[in-house]
């Protein structure tokens, strides 16, 4: 717990520290013997491209740069916007500074930004998919663990919204909670505790008759879980004037965001975006660095 206590787990740069410093650890870039090997040619100043090997979205450069911050003796620079749909074959960036150093930041470096990059294009292509509707695709908890700042930045660049970021951002009341409480006659209790602590609240329902009987509970949001199209056009219509936000889940994909997101729901969460993200093909080529002056 003291290193947890030590770090802002919503803060991009907190984490991404936390990481890079565990990775260049775990990677044992102290006794790279293959780097070791180069001796004094590793001092040579190079400079390497960082290329899109396919259409994708920029999100995270920040993290290349500090992989090489923390590494010293080299340096990161952007040369696309973060947020970008690029082709592939774009210049990304530029890193600069001692080969050996930048050998041996490069896998770390690739690794966290291609996974960034992954989540932020499947995003990208399920806001494209409900683009005009006005409806938000969300991220979920579905993180990896430690990397949910991270992860959620790669979401809000590919134009998500983020959802709760953890357990003390909003009440979430699901199946099991009502199982924990002896059954869902005492779910209006369960409401009342949350709002008597400050909290906001969600319930989750998946079927119409237990909406109708959420509904007079007024809570923030209601999770519509796992409801064809047909299904939730009638809870948005039972609905309406409520006030309650209408979040779909469960079962999305990009071949029917679409038709939910036009049932009149308010946001669509897609576990999928975090949890299932392929990470993007992104690659380093190499050049000789010709320092100014020289």
């Amino acid at each position: 717990m003291s290193t947890a206590a030590r770090v802002d787990w919503k803060s991009f740069e907190s984490v991404a520290d936390l990481l890079i410093r565990a990775g260049l650890e775990e990677d044992c870039v102290d006794r790279d013997s293959a780097t070791a090997a180069l001796g004094e040619l590793g001092d040579r100043e190079m400079a390497c491209r960082v290329v899109a090997r396919e259409e994708l979205v920029l999100a995270g450069w920040r993290a290349v740069e500090m992989v090489f911050e923390i590494l010293g003796r080299a340096r990161g620079s952007r040369e696309a916007s973060e947020g970008d749909m690029v082709e592939a074959g774009t210049v990304l960036g530029r890193i600069t500074g001692s080969a050996a150093v930048m050998l041996r930041g490069e896998r770390l470096a690739l690794n966290l930004l291609s996974r960034m990059c992954g989540v932020a294009t499947l995003t990208r292509h399920f806001v494209d998919a409900v683009r005009g509707t006005g409806v938000e695709i969300l991220d979920t908890r579905k993180t990896t663990p430690a990397h949910r700042a991270l992860q959620r930045h790669a979401v809000r660049v590919g134009g998500g919204r983020n959802h709760r970021f953890d357990l003390s951002e909003m009440a979430m009341l699901k199946d099991n909670h009502l199982a924990a409480a002896g059954g869902a006659e005492n779910l209006d209790m369960l409401v009342r505790s949350v709002r008597a602590r400050g909290f906001r609240v969600e319930v989750e329902v998946d079927s119409l008759a237990q909406l109708e009987g959420v509904l007079p509970m007024l809570p923030d949001r209601i999770l519509l879980d796992n409801m064809g199209p047909e299904t939730l056009t009638a809870a948005a219509e039972m609905a309406a004037g409520s006030g309650c936000y209408l979040e779909a889940s469960g079962g999305v994909s990009l071949e029917n965001v679409r038709a939910l997101a036009e049932t009149g729901v308010d946001g669509i969460s897609v576990g999928a975006l975090t949890h299932s993200a392929p990470a993007s093909d992104i690659g380093m080529d190499w050049e000789e660095y010709e320092s100014p002056g020289s």
